[in-house]
């Protein structure tokens, strides 16, 4: 078992245990997860609490990378399964919480922003790393940090692939609350899960399913725009770069990219 599953006084605590291999995201760990946030639901819980066994200091090290395609097909799509674990965090009906205790990077930073809260540790940091792998993020994920972070941390974050600290992340509204690690499980516990016992868990379901809708209202993307970025995405993820990035990280040496920017031109063509 990946993940560790315990229900008291009404909140599901979901726990990742693979801490061997930083709790990536595998298609194993990824279904794991789904279950186990979909067994809070049907229990009736009114919050569920992702936290994870660090090993290294590392919370999730995102994606795992071994299970990248490098046939061609999309790394991103639709149906992948941190794709649909980051749906089913955004969808579950209830408040998701993400406790921090740790480095987080790539995938596993979009799944922090895809929960409805996060509480970390005052030495935590996070990272959104596509660009150190050659991988063209996906429109959705792309407007969820926009959103979340405003257009310039965004770029920031996706630009730079460099970690920002847990105060930085808190000035710019990533994460709710910061707390000392000793402290971490009684600010979670006090002014969270609570607040949460006590209030209607009816009510903030209909609030959180009004927030998914209103979240997506502002984001309806014309056919032709959504045609021009899944051409730039096409040739990144079927360019040399992207398996330049993927062999290179399970060789463990630096990537040599070769790529130019002018090779995602369309003028020409």
């Amino acid at each position: 078992m990946l993940v560790n599953t315990v229900i008291k006084e009404r909140i599901c605590y979901v726990e990742m245990q693979n801490a061997g291999h930083f709790n990536c995201l595998s298609e194993a760990m990824c279904q794991e997860l789904c279950d186990a946030i979909q067994y809070g639901y049907d229990q009736e819980c009114v919050g569920i609490v992702i936290k994870a066994q660090c090993a290294k200091g590392v919370w999730s090290a995102g994606h795992d990378i071994r299970e990248l395609p490098q046939n061609g097909e999309d790394p991103l799509a639709y149906d992948v399964p941190m794709e649909q674990l980051l749906r089913c965090v955004q969808e579950t009906p209830i408040p998701v919480i993400a406790c921090v205790s740790g480095t987080v990077w790539g995938g596993a930073c979009d799944l922090c922003l895809s929960c409805d809260m996060i509480v970390s540790t005052d030495n935590a940091t996070f990272a959104i790393t596509p660009a150190k792998i050659g991988i063209p993020y996906n429109a959705s994920g792309i407007m969820h940090f926009i959103n979340q972070l405003g257009m310039n941390k965004a770029r920031e974050m996706f630009f730079l692939a460099t970690p920002i600290t847990a105060q930085d992340a808190l000035n710019v509204g990533l994460i709710n609350r910061v707390a000392s690690p000793e402290d971490l499980d009684s600010v979670l516990e006090e002014q969270f899960l609570n607040p949460l016992r006590r209030n209607s868990v009816m009510s903030i379901s209909a609030i959180k399913r009004q927030f998914r809708i209103l979240s997506k209202a502002a984001t309806v993307l014309s056919s032709e725009s959504f045609e021009r970025i899944n051409a730039y995405r096409t040739k990144v993820y079927k360019g040399a770069d992207y398996l330049e990035g993927i062999r290179s990280f399970l060789e463990k040496r630096t990537p040599e990219y070769k790529g130019k920017a002018s090779d995602l031109d369309t003028k020409n063509e």
